[in-house]
């Protein structure tokens, strides 16, 4: 995992992503989902691109069942942002990097 993506946890979420000072983009994933392979490389793109700007994190669904539930994780991959502890954004699915930017509202 590349240096500017912070994995989080059942145990560190309300630390590390409802409590930042900063807007977190939280992308739940899981280690045998395809399209999570594909979007977690353009996840670490964001994270060096906007570093300073938001934070980001990564989450395994499959370690972390509480988190998911909390927030409904149905479908993976799925990327929350968190603005001031709350989902301000969420994005179902894989995309391109400019589409998931431009979801995100960061561009």
């Amino acid at each position: 995992m590349a240096g500017e993506v912070l994995e989080v946890s059942d145990a560190n979420f309300q630390s590390e992503v409802l409590e930042s000072d900063l807007p977190v983009i939280v992308d739940f994933w899981a280690a045998w989902c395809g399209p999570c392979r594909m979007v977690g490389p353009l996840v670490e793109e964001i994270a060096t691109d906007y570093k300073g700007q938001v934070k980001v994190a990564k989450l395994n669904v499959d370690e972390n069942r509480e988190t998911a539930s909390k927030y409904g994780i149905m479908s993976i991959p799925t990327i929350l942002m968190f603005k001031k502890g709350s989902v301000a954004k969420q994005v179902v699915g894989a995309m391109p990097k400019s589409a998931l930017v431009s979801e995100l509202g960061l561009s």
